[in-house]
């Protein structure tokens, strides 16, 4: 008897998961998020072309209906996610998005979605990531974004967005990876969000100074990468004091000044920095040289000075090395030039001295002494 009415409760279970019990206000928005899309974009073998409302979106088994592109709750009552296949949907995000208020997930990858991101985005209180790289968006990110309280992963790289920055940025707590590079977005860095661990924000017009209020309290941040935009002036010493940073990628901006400090107790897990293409004054940061994981420097092309600090070549980790393009004097360090070095890269198209012309670290070959002369106002001397 007990193993019959088990069975009996199983079956009622299954027969009820296969009527349609997905929330109506979901349903429709699908309707409306299909509809959105171009026809002519959707291939018959791909998951749009399988989403046939005759069926319930959340009915077990799906079967030849609803194959792929979203899940549903446990209870099969709600959508959570979609995630379109990148096979070049065209169309636009429809506003009735936000009636899908249990998505945690958001992904359109890799298509041809256009149009503005809609600002009824900010219902979707539950998402959890937001990736709209690789598509046609236009127009300013929402300000309402921020009132995405959940959101850990936000990716708006690869589109046509413009305009400025949300101010209120910072107000997204739970944000650990924000990447909208290869934008056209212009402005200032607001504040950002204290969780923060990676930050793309390549290939923009972002201006202005990299102010230390902007990072303050981002104890948790490993990448940034801010290159090819127009930041200027003096990038702190704060900077590469922030106690889990890994990677920096600053080149091909406007910085003139950078100030290093030892870090603190010798520790940093600093790995590579490119500070490459900016304008650079001053002599070499020694100070470099005090970071114990560092193997991968980059200051070419900038207006740098000076000898090359002894400290570069007795550092073990470093394994690339480019400070080609400058106008550093005197003779480099011979170890860079002994048979166990590991130290590959360039510090060609300098003023250097005796720098050996068998070794490939010494290509391209250094500049014209009339042009040395000129830079140091008169014999360049180490």
């Amino acid at each position: 008897m007990f193993n019959l009415v088990h069975f009996l409760l199983f079956v009622l279970h299954h027969l009820l998961q296969a009527q349609a019990l997905t929330l109506p206000q979901d349903i429709s928005a699908l309707k409306a998020f299909k509809s959105s899309i171009k026809q002519s974009s959707i291939p018959s073998w791909s998951c749009l072309a399988s989403w046939d409302f005759s069926d319930d979106p959340c009915a077990v088994p799906h079967r030849t209906r609803f194959i792929c592109g979203v899940s549903c709750s446990p209870d099969a009552t709600r959508i959570t996610q979609i995630t379109l296949d990148p096979i070049g949907y065209s169309g636009q995000l429809t506003p009735l998005i936000s009636q899908l208020t249990q998505l945690t997930t958001l992904d359109l990858s890799d298509n041809y979605f256009f149009g503005r991101i809609p600002s009824s985005i900010s219902s979707l209180r539950n998402l959890q990531t937001l990736t709209l790289t690789s598509n046609s968006f236009s127009g300013s990110i929402p300000d309402s974004v921020t009132a995405l309280k959940s959101l850990e992963t936000l990716d708006l790289s690869h589109n046509a967005l413009s305009g400025k920055l949300p101010k209120s940025l910072n107000s997204l707590t739970s944000l650990k990876r924000l990447d909208l590079s290869y934008n056209k977005l212009t402005g200032f860095l607001p504040e950002l969000p204290f969780n923060l661990l990676e930050l793309a924000l390549k290939a923009n017009s972002l201006s202005g100074y990299v102010s230390k209020s902007t990072f303050d309290g981002l104890t948790r941040l490993e990448v940034v990468e801010l290159s090819d935009n127009s930041f200027s002036g003096t990038l702190g010493a704060w900077f590469f004091l922030l106690p889990s940073l890994q990677q920096v990628d600053l080149a091909n901006n406007s910085f003139t000044h950078v100030e290093i400090s030892k870090p603190a107790g010798g520790n940093s897990d600093l790995v590579a920095v490119n500070l490459g293409f900016n304008k650079i004054e001053g002599n070499l940061p020694a100070n470099f040289a005090d970071y114990p994981m560092l193997s991968s420097l980059s200051l070419r092309y900038n207006r740098l000075r000076g000898a090359i600090p002894l400290g570069y070549s007795k550092k073990k980790s470093l394994r690339r090395l480019f400070l080609d393009g400058n106008f550093l004097i005197g003779t480099p360090p011979a170890e860079f030039f002994a048979g166990d070095t590991e130290v590959t890269g360039s510090l060609g198209d300098n003023c250097l001295r005796g720098c050996p012309a068998n070794s490939q670290l010494c290509s391209p070959r250094q500049k014209s002494y009339a042009i040395c002369k000129r830079a140091y106002s008169g014999k360049p001397r180490s």
